[in-house]
């Protein structure tokens, strides 16, 4: 957990954007643009995280979903192992 935090805290691309793109949502004539600058980012935070846990939901729904369920199971084995054979096909018929 402390290495992900680290990881994201570090990163120059998220502070790089607050930089970058939310500077021009800012009032000119403000008292505190700096708390703009902040409200915005925290704004933007929880919104990404709401995204984040939407996803995560549903990949787990996918997974349930697909793990559960032979008859899936067999559809992804043979749909894999027809996508092989396929390339193999295709990799016996070029020329070199």
């Amino acid at each position: 957990m402390s290495k992900a935090f680290l990881l994201n805290i570090l990163n120059p691309k998220l502070t790089i954007f607050f930089l970058a793109f939310l500077p021009q949502f800012i009032a000119t004539d403000a008292q505190s643009s700096l708390g703009q600058l902040l409200g915005l980012s925290v704004i933007f935070m929880a919104m990404t995280f709401v995204i984040f846990v939407i996803y995560g939901q549903l990949a787990h729904a996918f997974r349930t979903a697909v793990i559960d369920s032979p008859k899936i199971q067999g559809w992804l084995r043979r749909s894999f192992a027809a996508a092989f054979a396929g390339l193999g096909v295709q990799l016996a018929l070029t020329e070199r």
